[in-house]
């Protein structure tokens, strides 16, 4: 496979969804510590080294998953998701992680959770993820991820995550699950289950869920931090805006165009090959976001300008050529155009 082919293949629709670089860096890791050959484990999953590098990078939830199954062939280990929850820190690789542990309480842990999730994986639809739920006198707590019987290295992730964590922060005689519902049929794997959720399994039942100790929602965090805790809820938030960004086909553009300004107009049916469209299937869709071609490339480089021109290593005629302007003064008209100044005069500033 060559590396245009592949960079064809490694597009990511619109809605498929998708999941953390750094979840997929972690797993990766935990599967060469236990043996899985590095070279192995990308080619399984039709992964490439760069896919992992970025820890807020995004993976296609199916590659992500191709990985999970090729870790547990080549390390010989069918419960390797549940031993990976139990061996690794959430905080250690994930800023959801980080964000949960600053807050004050478990509760409020739970709720960042939800509100961040699809930081995580793009596996639990449009609402929350993890709902509370009273069933006469007890408290459960469901994963409301669509279709919950499928893919059960998911649920396996979910509920590892919960438990392993809470038993690393406040120790293994801390047991708020007391009992678990998984939707998928009993795996081979099942006594992994009790060894490491540590609660009565029972296995397809039709839903993903656990029955938990009210008390643990008012359990308060080691080291609850409101100045970490606001910085890390910025920087979430501002990737929460760029993920829904990138679920749009302007986004996905955009992301195309800006390394490719420089090398001039950059032709749109060369944009649409790489989303994997044709040009009138791109024109359509972007027509359908109320927006056209020509306006993403004038507002990229309008968004862009400023930004080099405000730069000490570049010139006004340097700041035209990497937005693609052969001509310096066509690149002074439209600066103009934008704002009403001058490039020079935005230099001089």
């Amino acid at each position: 496979m060559t590396a245009e082919t592949r960079n064809l293949t490694q597009t990511i629709t619109p809605t498929a969804p998708t999941v953390s670089a750094g979840y997929g860096r972690a797993l990766f890791d935990y599967a060469v510590s236990r043996g899985a050959s590095a070279e192995a484990l990308t080619a399984g999953a039709g992964l490439a080294a760069e896919d992992l590098a970025d820890q807020d990078g995004r993976l296609p939830l199916d590659r992500f998953l191709a990985l999970i199954r090729t870790a547990k062939a080549l390390c010989d280990a069918p419960a390797l998701v549940l031993e990976f929850c139990a061996a690794s820190r959430f905080e250690a690789f994930s800023l959801v992680g980080l964000i949960c542990q600053a807050a004050e309480t478990m509760g409020e842990g739970l709720r960042q959770l939800n509100r961040y999730q699809r930081l995580v994986t793009e596996a639990g639809g449009d609402g929350e993820r993890f709902k509370l739920a009273r069933q006469g006198a007890d408290l459960w707590l469901v994963d409301q991820r669509p279709d919950p019987a499928s893919f059960p290295e998911l649920t396996e992730l979910a509920f590892g995550r919960f438990v392993c964590e809470v038993a690393r922060h406040f120790g293994e005689d801390i047991s708020f699950v007391k009992a678990i519902e998984v939707a998928h049929a009993r795996p081979p794997h099942a006594e992994a289950y009790d060894r490491i959720l540590r609660a009565p399994t029972r296995f397809g039942i039709g839903r993903n869920a656990m029955r938990i100790d009210e008390a643990w929602l008012a359990m308060r965090t080691h080291a609850p931090n409101r100045y970490v805790f606001g910085i890390f809820n910025d920087r979430a938030d501002a990737l929460l805006e760029r993920l829904g960004r990138e679920r749009t086909v302007r986004g996905r553009v955009e992301a195309l165009l800006a390394p490719r300004l420089h090398m001039g107009e950059a032709a749109m049916a060369e944009i649409a090959v790489r989303l994997g469209m044709s040009r009138q299937t791109l024109y359509r869709r972007l027509k359908a976001e109320g927006t056209g071609f020509d306006a993403i490339v004038d507002d990229l480089r309008c968004a862009l300008a400023d930004g080099y021109l405000d730069s000490e290593r570049l010139s006004v005629n340097e700041t035209a050529y990497l937005l693609g302007f052969s001509d310096p003064s066509a690149f002074s008209r439209a600066y103009k155009r934008w704002t009403g100044a001058s490039p020079t005069a935005r230099k001089d500033r």
